[in-house]
């Protein structure tokens, strides 16, 4: 049962129970239409907002440099880029976590409902996580492939057993875009082929090679980038010009009309006509493979028809190409109802990448293949100093026992959708979230101008209610090709507790901001 705080008036940097208060208006809320209505029009306003659910654990006192000086040398000394990710006009100085919270250096305890990039899978400093990376620190840190030990074999062999046959075959490396760096050159390999086929605002590295797959401008250069590479229209059944209300595997679906004959998704039909299109006028007739994540990570949660990559694949099977599944964010029990995002989807890809959650935090990524296919990288000599380095090794086994030891993948799928459903109603209520979708822990949540037009809702309103939210004590993340879209992907240890926390704070700021408008 949720204490209930009320708001002080004004803004405040002080936080009431885990959060700083803010006070609200009694102005008119002004719609995208140009109507307006008075605020007691608007059905069921929220009202306070609940305590922050209690946490037992206690953060170590903060002693170090001070905010000033971390600022100072950020614009400096780190590169221009680390600015210019910085989230928040007033940034968050993270000092501590554990398990589903973080704490600043001021000791205010936060929410962490985007586990630093869909990649805090277990939890922050999860015990059983902590103390077999301690263990292995004391055993040996480091040493490479060109020795036989104990803890890359018996990683390995554990990680494929929750792969279905034929991959069966690990390549290990420290990230998901070295991941998907060596899938590309893998796949070249094995088909004799150049070209690729990815889908618009996909995501899939910043390496000079992976910068080709990743179809999102905010991510490129001016300058040369992996040719060969060819994107596809995305299947989006929310933004796309094709969908309904049954066309995705979610407990949330878009509010578009459904009109399909029974056992027919047309939008479907559609999708694959784009990539039928795609592959007579724009690759040759062999090509080499096709990425796509299940869900789309950095793109905003976005789903495809149910039967779409069942169809892509043996599109591209029949030129001869490789099927392959970035699972970087969607693996690892996150989307709740199978342990990898591709099992949702029937089909089994000829290679599998991951990275993010496969360590809990530990910088590592694996590619995973057949042994067929593996078997044509011996043509040269590959090496990886730290990739499956026995700390790596250590981390990542302990993760895989605590995914099962503390029901995780259930978890997920339950407070998932709890969320979403709840997210829902938020969606029903307010003209500015115009969808809510996703599986498990993998949740996007798309605003717009209004649900008409589908407009995105621009860059500086979405700050304002991503500052908003940040204030009342919840981080959570952004996305989408125009920015617009909130992305929640927590750690897979939060309870339904927390995300009634989430929908209050959620409901209060963009009320806040209609408020405002």
């Amino acid at each position: 049962m949720f204490k209930v705080v009320s708001y002080v008036g004004g803004r405040s940097s002080a936080f009431l129970t885990g959060r700083p208060s803010r006070a609200t208006s009694s102005s008119k809320i002004h719609w995208a239409s140009g109507a307006s209505c008075q605020k007691s029009e608007l059905r069921c306003p929220p009202t306070d907002i609940p305590e922050m659910p209690s946490c037992n654990f206690s953060p170590e006192e903060y002693k170090g440099m001070s905010k000033a000086k971390i600022i100072e040398i950020r614009k400096q000394i780190c590169n221009p880029m680390t600015m210019k990710v910085t989230y928040y006009k007033k940034p968050v100085f993270i000092h501590q976590g554990y398990m589903q919270y973080l704490w600043d250096v001021d000791g205010n305890r936060y929410l962490d409902l985007f586990a630093g990039v869909a990649t805090v899978s277990v939890g922050h400093c999860h015990p059983k996580v902590t103390l077999a990376a301690e263990k292995q620190l004391r055993k040996l840190w480091h040493t490479t492939h060109i020795y036989a030990y104990p803890t890359l074999h018996e990683y390995c062999e554990k990680l494929v057993s929750y792969l279905p046959d034929p991959l069966k075959v690990v390549f290990l490396t420290n990230s998901g875009t070295e991941a998907n760096d060596l899938a590309m050159l893998i796949a070249r390999l094995y088909t004799g082929s150049f070209d690729i086929i990815t889908l618009r605002g996909s995501y899939h590295g910043g390496g000079s090679m992976t910068i080709g797959l990743t179809s999102n401008a905010a991510y490129k250069y001016p300058v040369p980038s992996s040719l060969g590479c060819t994107n596809t229209m995305c299947p989006d059944v929310f933004r796309g010009p094709w969908g309904g209300s049954h066309c995705r595997d979610s407990p949330v679906q878009t509010t578009r009309e459904c009109s399909c004959p029974p056992g027919q998704c047309v939008a479907n039909e559609q999708y694959i006509g784009q990539l039928k299109e795609t592959l007579a006028t724009s690759v040759p007739a062999r090509i080499a493979a096709f990425f796509a994540e299940p869900i789309q990570g950095v793109g905003g949660a976005v789903q495809y028809p149910k039967n779409y990559l069942k169809e892509a694949y043996k599109l591209i099977r029949e030129r001869g190409g490789l099927c392959i599944a970035d699972e970087v964010q969607t693996g690892f029990a996150r989307t709740g109802s199978h342990f990898w995002g591709f099992q949702g989807h029937d089909v089994i890809p000829d290679i599998v990448t991951m990275a993010k959650g496969i360590g809990n935090g530990f910088p590592m990524g694996a590619v995973v293949t057949t042994s067929e296919i593996a078997a044509c990288f011996v043509k040269g000599l590959h090496f990886n100093t730290f990739g499956g380095s026995p700390l790596a090794c250590a981390v990542a086994s302990a993760v895989l026992d605590t995914i099962v030891e503390d029901g995780s993948q259930k978890n997920s799928l339950h407070v998932g959708t709890y969320l979403m459903t709840g997210l829902a109603k938020l969606r029903d209520k307010y003209e500015i979230v115009g969808d809510v979708r996703g599986k498990g822990l993998q949740i996007g949540v798309e605003m717009v101008k209004d649900k008409t037009s589908k407009d995105p809702l621009p860059a500086e309103d979405m700050a304002e209610i991503f500052e908003d939210v940040k204030d009342m004590g919840v981080l959570i993340g952004k996305g989408g090709v125009y920015g617009q879209i909130f992305r929640i992907k927590p750690p897979m240890c939060i309870t339904k507790e927390d995300a009634d926390f989430f929908l209050a704070v959620f409901d209060k700021a963009v009320y806040n901001y209609m408020e405002r408008r």
